[in-house]
């Protein structure tokens, strides 16, 4: 590839071949596709729905809840490689995502989406990436205005999301170059994808040999040193950790909050399920944790969440202050290994799921946790399994990292292989 001087309709990176072959040609969406809105009639096909980052989801899957029968007549009939553009607004797509049906041979899409099918001759991956680099979000914002949203969805007519261009080389066998080389890409964040989906799988099915069955004292799998040692015991967490929580500072006080002091809230859910935390989303004061029912946390102290993302866990790195959404185990270290109770509780998770209650935002009461019980070895054991685990989280993370990589360098290339022209 080479870099050319930017101009409206050529982009910044070209592969070699194709540079002197002027600029591209802006097409309407309209004369590259035809536009899918047959319905379905009664069928047995999948409903979907499409979420930004993933693509086509089933609807149950997404909503938890399936459609009837009756109302397959107000869903279009998509076959593999249709399109659809889903009108909701997200952080990476606020004017909407574009995503290709690849999952599923066919499927029932709500109306709500406007759908299409390319024309044999337009690659699909070109045109993917153009709404993945969202060219189409830079041309609709403009028929965005504040507030314009109709039971949840942005106000984008059929009309004027088919009017707008798709910038397109004159030479098929560019469209075509610029396509493989997406694609290709793409089949390596998939294969990367894959190995971080086995790497869970495995460890999940780890765990669960790792430690007890429910009812049993002894794991179906065990360190060779630990064969001829006694079965495992049942006891109170709160017999061996002390247990905490914590509060939320009155937030019409300023000077409760920036005070450098680390806070742990629901905002850092996605912080959770990562081993440690290290930094939080909002900092509390001295004064703040003086003046209300915060507590200070000791580093190394496990928590959970009892509220919304319930039963996400981490230890935290510093000490830090947890908001009343959280239960806090700071460990004795001569009887529990905080990184043992952290992969305990982990596993837990299903069953903080199927208790947790409320029709708002499902919790889990005090009472659960003061009683809650978990089966422990002696401590040598328990640092064996803590330590192996640790390990298999220390591949997860670093497949993560890769795979994100991977996607940014997608995005990158993306912004330089199709042209930004003025006005989109």
């Amino acid at each position: 590839m080479t870099t050319e001087t930017r101009s409206p309709l050529v982009p910044k990176v070209r592969f070699p071949e194709f540079v002197d072959h002027g600029p591209w040609d802006a097409k309407r969406l309209d004369d590259l596709c035809d536009r899918r809105t047959e319905t379905v009639g009664d069928s047995q096909l999948t409903p979907v729905s499409i979420s930004a980052g993933k693509g086509f989801v089933p609807q149950a899957e997404k909503f938890g809840r399936d459609i009837s029968g009756s109302q397959y007549n107000k869903y279009i009939w998509l076959q593999r490689g249709d399109f659809a553009y889903n009108r909701g607004n997200s952080k990476r797509f606020p004017q909407g995502c574009v995503y290709q049906l690849t999952e599923f041979d066919e499927a029932a899409a709500s109306n709500a989406f406007h759908c299409f099918r390319l024309h044999d001759h337009f690659a699909p991956a070109f045109v993917l990436g153009f709404f993945e680099n969202n060219g189409h979000g830079r041309q609709l914002i403009r028929h965005i205005t504040s507030g314009a949203r109709s039971n949840g969805l942005l106000n984008i007519s059929a009309d004027t999301f088919f009017a707008i261009t798709v910038p397109m080389p004159r030479a098929t066998a560019e469209q075509q170059k610029v396509a493989d080389c997406l694609g290709s890409l793409d089949d390596l964040i998939a294969a990367e994808g894959r190995k971080l989906e086995a790497l869970r799988q495995h460890k999940q099915g780890l765990m669960q040999q790792l430690f007890p069955q429910p009812g049993e004292t002894v794991p179906r799998l065990r360190f060779p040193e630990f064969h001829n040692a006694e079965g495992w015991k049942e006891e109170k967490i709160d017999e061996l950790a002390k247990r905490g929580s914590g509060h939320t500072p009155n937030k019409a006080m300023a000077e409760y909050y920036n005070g450098g002091i680390m806070w742990v809230s629901l905002a850092d859910s996605k912080r959770l399920d990562n081993g440690l935390i290290s930094g939080t989303a909002i900092e509390i004061s001295e004064e703040g944790i003086c003046n209300s029912s915060a507590v200070l946390h000791p580093a190394g102290s496990v928590i959970v969440s009892r509220d919304a993302g319930v039963g996400k866990s981490a230890i935290i790195s510093c000490p830090m202050a947890v908001s009343q959404h959280f239960m806090v185990w700071t460990c004795d270290p001569t009887t529990l290994s905080n990184w043992f109770l952290y992969h305990q509780l982990q596993l837990l998770k299903p069953l903080f799921e199927r208790i947790a209650t409320g029709s708002t935002i499902k919790t889990i009461g005090l009472p659960f946790f003061k009683a809650l019980r978990i089966t422990v070895p002696r401590l040598a054991e328990q640092q064996r399994i803590a330590d192996c685990l640790s390990s298999l989280d220390g591949l997860l993370a670093a497949q993560v990292q890769r795979l994100e990589a991977l996607k940014q360098h997608k995005q990158g290339l993306l912004q330089q292989l199709f042209p930004s022209p003025e006005g989109q």
